[in-house]
């Protein structure tokens, strides 16, 4: 079962336990009780509130079930997330397996992760009418590692393809990069739920290598996902909207249970995110050679639903 992510936005509220429920309770006046959420039912709870109060128990019952808990930052970008310490029957053993692969495996598997983000950046250019061909050009040059930064380079002719040559990418700006950190933060709060529930260590990552950064694995298996967000942001900014609203965050929270096609048919993106890190786990133990990566392409229903200029 997929689970729902729970974003709560509001500094009035309270969090807490009773009976196998998430209760929000509101805390001015009479503390009326606002909803439930079945425990079972949560893949995340995202905190974008600084206000918000929570408690003890909550925190336990949802790592209990391995359901992050995520907290944001004014930026909207996920600045702490809680997770569970056993994630998988048999996670010491995966965990022994990621630690003892080499160097020259890391370098493969970063590869392909990289050939596809380029992949599904191109998709989303054909979406929405930009040439594709600065980013198809690129995939056969990745090589084992990426030494010459294809990533980066593809980057560079991405955004100005899809927003504007104005456009620039800042993580603390407001309006379109808003909208980005936090299409980003849910993303990579069901790829870490993925990560931890495949007996995986989040922090020991195939490239990014920042010593503070405890999500690296994280942050290296989300990549060929975040086309996903950049283009349901672009059909939000053609729709008018240009800040994060609570419309504009349940949009966004949505992308993640769109289906897109893999080898094995059509599935939605968070599952899609769990065979990743699986099938991740997999190679470290010998059992498969390649990642399973979503085939080149976006959601159905998202690059269905365009009506480009």
């Amino acid at each position: 079962m997929i689970g729902r992510t729970v974003e709560i936005a509001d500094d009035r509220r309270h969090l807490f336990v009773n009976r196998g429920f998430m209760v929000i309770e509101d805390t001015e006046g009479e503390r009326k009780e606002l909803g439930q959420v079945p425990l079972d039912d949560i893949a995340a709870v995202i905190a974008n509130a600084h206000g918000l109060t929570y408690t003890n128990n909550l925190l336990v019952a949802l790592a209990e079930r391995g359901a992050p808990f995520v907290l944001c930052g004014p930026n909207h970008n996920a600045v702490g997330m809680l997770l569970p310490l056993d994630g998988h029957h048999v996670q010491a053993k995966r965990i022994e397996a990621q630690i003892a692969a080499g160097l020259p495996m890391h370098k493969r598997l970063w590869a392909a992760v990289v050939k596809s983000k380029l992949e599904q950046q191109a998709a989303a250019l054909e979406a929405v009418a930009a040439p594709t061909a600065p980013l198809q050009a690129l995939v056969s040059k990745v090589r084992s590692g990426d030494p010459e930064n294809i990533e980066g380079q593809g980057a560079r002719r991405y955004w100005g393809l899809l927003f504007g040559a104005e456009f620039r990418r800042d993580q603390n700006g407001d309006g379109l990069n808003a909208l980005l950190n936090y299409g980003y933060t849910i993303v990579r709060s069901a790829c870490a739920r993925a990560v931890v529930a495949a007996g995986l260590h989040p922090s020991i990552g195939l490239h990014h290598s920042n010593d503070a950064n405890a999500m690296r694995l994280v942050d290296d298996l989300m990549e060929p996902f975040r086309p996903i967000v950049d283009l349901k942001v672009w059909q939000l900014h053609k729709a008018g909207e240009a800040h994060v609203t609570p419309d504009t965050k349940r949009a966004l929270v949505r992308v993640l249970y769109d289906d897109m096609q893999t080898a094995a048919g059509v599935t939605p993106v968070m599952v899609c995110m769990q065979r990743l890190a699986t099938s991740l786990a997999q190679v470290y133990l010998g059992e498969r050679a390649k990642l399973d990566l979503p085939l080149p392409g976006l959601p159905l229903a998202l690059a269905g639903s365009f009506e480009p200029d």
